[in-house]
């Protein structure tokens, strides 16, 4: 599960929780939590993640907070909360807490009369982050893209992680792509069996299906949705670091760029040099525009 909560300042000033906000059935894709935080303007998240492993009491999930701008919090968060953690002299429990996770709209609760009522709200959060997306990327452009004659066939996988209904709902339902085009669409606590892990070694039914050259595009997702792998028809593998610098090349493609010019691009240090070439070819083109 993955919750939102609204307070106060948690590092500098840390008081209550007041107010949580909840995916629908407990679930939230890592990039939909950046975005709702964002979005109702709240102090941070609290991120319960079985990125890798199953959830529930014998599983190794783990936990992790984002901080207002929707980010992971930096050490600097981390090391204060954990002081803090160590000074606590109370808290508060609402020992009769039932939420029905899987109904939309707000709950309140009475927790042992110490604050006011204990709010808690579902929401829809495909939807927010489906509305999010609108603003970002040509969906008509891609609607026709899969959906005109000589459409774009493509297969993803959401490896029976947190990403099906986002898949489901975003690439079949608001972009027209065939219902087959999404598999592995159900959350599953143990992923169906399967490591959620989207790469060469563990996505083999993608990579399989892929290679019959049937699709032009394929794609699987991790667990909590913040990893992803890309495969090109015939099984072509394109590499993490390659995505973003196809991203950078092509900026003008998308809406979102082309209103908020980017400042600039970001790599870890292990990854590909692919970024770093296409750098070196614009500042080229900007020279040679200058001198001509």
């Amino acid at each position: 599960m993955i919750s939102v909560f609204q307070t106060g300042d948690v590092v500098a000033n840390p008081i209550h929780i007041g107010r949580l906000v909840i995916g629908q059935n407990g679930l939230l894709s890592t990039p939909a939590v950046s975005c709702i935080i964002q979005k109702i303007k709240a102090a941070g998240g609290i991120i319960l993640t079985a990125s890798h492993s199953p959830g529930g009491p014998g599983g190794d999930f783990g936990v992790k907070f984002n901080v207002a701008n929707g980010g992971p919090a930096p050490d600097v968060v981390s090391d204060k909360i954990y002081q803090i953690s160590k000074t606590l002299e109370e808290y508060a429990i609402c020992p009769d807490l039932r939420i029905d996770l899987s109904r939309l709209g707000r709950q309140e609760f009475d927790l042992e009369n110490k604050f006011k009522p204990f709010r808690v709200e579902i929401i829809d959060s495909v939807e927010v982050y489906l509305s999010l997306l609108r603003t970002l990327f040509d969906f008509s452009a891609i609607r026709s893209l899969l959906t005109e004659s000589d459409q774009l066939k493509i297969r993803i996988d959401a490896m029976n992680g947190v990403m099906g209904p986002y898949v489901r709902r975003i690439l079949c339902d608001e972009l027209g792509a065939p219902a087959n085009s999404a598999v592995d669409c159900v959350p599953l606590e143990d992923f169906g069996g399967q490591y959620p892990d989207p790469n060469l070694t563990y996505a083999t039914s993608l990579l399989e299906a892929m290679k019959g050259g049937e699709y032009r595009f394929g794609a699987a997702f991790d667990a909590d949705g913040d990893r992803y792998m890309i495969l090109g028809q015939n099984g072509f593998f394109v590499n993490p670091s390659d995505s973003l610098a196809i991203i950078a090349a092509n900026l003008h493609c998308i809406p979102y760029f082309c209103q908020m010019p980017v400042r600039g691009f970001g790599r870890s240090m292990p990854t590909s040099t692919a970024l770093d070439s296409l750098i070196l070819l614009f500042v080229k083109v900007i020279v040679m525009v200058e001198f001509m």
